[in-house]
């Protein structure tokens, strides 16, 4: 075998076609990642990982079978692709299974998205990052202690060939650094966190203003109160409020749709929003912490409104879904080295509205600014929903004490409906919504 990834996942896939598969795929991932826990003004935990999994897929006509392994020994992957064959002709049947159309792949040259910072951050500026944003969150006043910092630095790369013609390559790095406060005492404690992840290590957010931002998020939610049961308008902070767009992606999945299980699955060109709101998914972003140059099964990405104008306009489609379908390929298929592809997307974010968040707020005599969610109560075939909540009264148009032990309840459907997005977007995560608003919901105290 050579020692490139590609050409051993390249010869991988030659045996398994020599042996008899009608098609066949591989992928690897390399990664490794450092990372550091502080905690109470100490080192709480150093951690490190490398892994180099491999995965190979083959296929006898509606037959596949997947099988990956870490070891990179000729006879360890010889035994690969024996086991893969293997275990592909004694499976049952998937009439949707197969490799994606050859003419949807992605061919390059493929553009510099910046996504490798090759910094090498040793485990000692690590420790010093997380101690500093530590220490700024304990010199908050009212803050009493920390549930820790943490800094990490990582990176990886994929590698994927198929047996059609695909091969692609690329690496990525991610830095971060996280804190969380802790205000109060005894039962009256109350916590928050702030964080910054970012794919140079240049680009994360200072550790003393995360740390500060911290400790100042968790103060304001000391002695809180309890809001009144009743409909009232709700405002989402953007770390809450890209949940929503989480829901979305959950509804518009290919294979939750085929399965039936979504309560979008009839509403392919429907409007599902209001007008004026566009849901974007762009894999293109030059340093985004989603962008990649191709989809799990090789397939060319573009730039893609999911909902345009509020009108729903594409289902997360890999090639396994599009065939059930009869639809195709949107590039959305996600790839693991130990089973078939599912699907993704990679920088998702709702366009930005044209009010701030204190004018979508003005009018709101009495109302909850959301900034921390409990629990999973999201039914994905019906769209029910309710949660447990944290977060602060709106009061003329103002934010004003803190609340928390209530839940919210509603519909996604009818959510989405009256959803206002206000013009605080910022690109922060790999899902990034702006403040949003939504009328008419109920909440109820515990």
């Amino acid at each position: 075998m050579a020692d490139s990834t590609l050409d051993i996942l390249n010869d991988l896939v030659k045996s398994a076609m020599k042996g008899g598969a009608d098609a066949a795929d591989a992928v690897a991932v390399d990664a490794r990642s450092r990372g550091v826990s502080w905690r109470d003004g100490r080192m709480e935990d150093v951690e490190g990982s490398e892994g180099e999994d491999i995965g190979l897929r083959v296929m006898f006509g509606k037959k596949q079978a997947m099988v990956s392994t870490s070891d990179r020994r000729a006879d360890s992957l010889k035994t690969l692709v024996g086991r893969t064959l293997d275990m592909a002709k004694a499976v049952p049947e998937d009439e949707f299974c197969g490799l994606a159309p050859a003419d949807r792949l992605a061919h390059g040259p493929f553009p510099d998205l910046e996504l490798y910072d090759e910094t090498e951050v040793s485990a000692e500026m690590l420790r010093d990052i997380a101690e500093e944003a530590e220490d700024a969150a304990r010199a908050v006043k009212g803050v009493t202690n920390s549930d820790g910092a943490g800094a990490s630095a990582g990176s990886y790369g994929i590698s994927l060939v198929t047996s059609h013609g695909f091969a692609g390559h690329y690496k990525g790095s991610s830095f971060s650094t996280s804190i969380s406060a802790v205000a109060g005492e005894g039962t009256a404690m109350q916590r928050d966190y702030d964080y910054s992840s970012k794919r140079h290590f240049a680009d994360l957010e200072n550790p003393a203003k995360i740390g500060q931002k911290a400790g100042e998020l968790a103060v304001a939610l000391l002695n809180p109160g309890k809001p009144e049961s009743k409909s009232m308008p709700l405002v989402f902070e953007p770390r809450v409020a890209n949940s929503l767009l989480g829901h979305l992606l959950s509804a518009i999945s290919g294979s939750s749709v085929a399965r039936g299980t979504s309560f979008l699955k009839d509403l392919m060109g429907d409007a599902i929003f209001t007008g004026g709101i566009t849901i974007t998914d762009d894999p293109f972003i030059k340093r985004g912490l989603a962008s990649k140059l191709f989809d799990g099964e090789g397939v060319a990405m573009t730039k893609t409104n999911l909902v345009e104008d509020g009108v729903l306009q594409s289902w997360l489609l890999n090639s396994a879904a599009a065939r059930q379908l009869g639809l195709s390929v949107t590039g959305h298929a996600s790839r693991g080295t130990s089973s078939p592809p599912g699907v993704s997307c990679s920088n998702l974010y709702m366009q930005a509205g044209p009010l701030s968040p204190s004018e979508l707020m003005a009018d709101i005599s009495e109302g909850i600014y959301i900034t921390s969610l409990i629990g999973m109560g999201v039914n994905g075939v019906t769209g029910d929903y309710s949660r447990g909540v944290g977060g602060f009264m709106i009061r003329n148009g103002e934010i004003a004490e803190a609340v928390s032990e209530f839940t919210i309840a509603g519909n996604l459907k009818d959510m989405f409906k009256a959803l206002v997005p206000a013009s605080d977007l910022h690109m922060k995560y790999a899902s990034n919504a702006p403040s949003v608003r939504i009328d008419g919901m109920m909440v109820a105290s515990a």
